[in-house]
């Protein structure tokens, strides 16, 4: 799938992820949920920018799991549920979420 970003192809893997994390910019999170039909909240971009840090800290995008209990302990309790991140993505938090994010498919996802 080929993107187009304020008039520049934007080129992704056939699953939708990025080929260059370095491509990534908010407008391609944009465009990635709006074909998918979703409409980005506050809260979307709080889990988006979330994964951008703990991507650029550890190297690696995390797990379910881990996503669960990072958002908790740095977003807050009422956050760290996994309902709560299947609500926003609905794909699945660590797939969809991360696809937003301009990361690389989360290990573990098939």
């Amino acid at each position: 799938m080929t993107l187009n970003i304020d008039g520049k192809p934007c080129n992704t893997d056939p699953e939708g992820y990025l080929k260059e994390i370095d491509a990534w910019t908010p407008a391609v999170a944009h465009a990635m949920a709006v074909h998918d039909d979703v409409t980005l909240t506050e809260a979307h971009w709080e889990v988006i920018h979330f994964l951008r840090g703990y991507y650029y800290e550890y190297g690696i995008a995390p797990s379910v799991r881990v996503l669960v209990r990072a958002v908790g302990e740095r977003l807050g309790p009422d956050k760290a549920k996994s309902a709560y991140l299947y609500r926003l993505f609905p794909e699945g938090p660590a797939r969809q979420a991360c696809r937003y994010a301009g990361l690389p498919k989360p290990t573990g996802c098939v």
